[in-house]
């Protein structure tokens, strides 16, 4: 059931990507395992998605430690990360998808053992219930996090609501990569930001078409 679903993401990568003349190998598919065991997890790993990622250190730590047989693995951490859950957290995974203000950065600097690639979450809609940077507050965080040798932005990161039409879909996501073109013109060696992380399972086709590289799919992956 998991290869089914897997063909049918990565038929809908492939369409979307044409829609909007990119190639598939500029879209990193990444498998929200958070709602399933183990075992599916390994499934999905075995069938060649080895992007995982989870939003409970818990679970994380252990699928990495029961899955340490299987290499090329990069384990990415979604959603928010508690700063007292930073040190058992932080040096177990390749990517960070939610650094959102100077006060994590601060605890992810101390901790951290090597350079973390994070992705920084920008609250682009505005709803009062995102976590996120304010889409205007971006460019002055940025810079702030240049003293912060042990985190590297390599991206934004958005989410759209979850009832949101196509349309406001479109919207959000083009902001998103609008914001970070403008980083990414800066030629800042600590903040390179080539990338974007957005779109889910009910989204990720036009967060695609908007310019997305990583997208965070999981429902669809383990539908029945």
């Amino acid at each position: 059931m998991i290869s089914d679903n897997l063909r049918e993401v990565q038929q809908e990568i492939q369409d979307s990507c044409a829609l909007v003349s990119r190639s598939s190998s500029e879209v990193t598919l990444v498998g929200v395992t958070k709602s399933v065991n183990v075992e599916q997890t390994i499934e999905l790993a075995e069938q060649g998605v080895k992007n995982l990622a989870e939003n409970r250190v818990d679970q994380l730590l252990e699928k990495k430690e029961k899955m340490s047989h299987l290499t090329n693995l990069s384990w990415h951490f979604i959603g928010n990360l508690q700063r007292r859950k930073v040190k058992s957290i932080i040096n177990e995974i390749d990517y960070f998808h939610a650094l959102d203000s100077l006060k994590l950065a601060s605890e992810i600097q101390k901790r951290a053992e090597k350079t973390i690639c994070c992705f920084v979450e920008v609250n682009v809609s505005g709803e009062a219930s995102k976590q996120g940077v304010a889409y205007e507050d971006l460019a002055e965080f940025i810079e702030q996090l240049a003293p912060f040798d042990k985190i590297k932005v390599v991206g934004l990161m958005t989410m759209a609501p979850l009832h949101s039409t196509k349309k406001e879909q479109h919207e959000i996501f083009a902001k998103l990569k609008k914001l970070q073109e403008s980083v990414q013109e800066k030629r800042l060696n600590f903040a390179p930001c080539t990338q974007t992380s957005m779109g889910m399972s009910n989204d990720f086709s036009v967060a695609i078409q908007e310019g997305a590289t990583f997208i965070r799919v999981g429902t669809t992956l383990f539908k029945d």
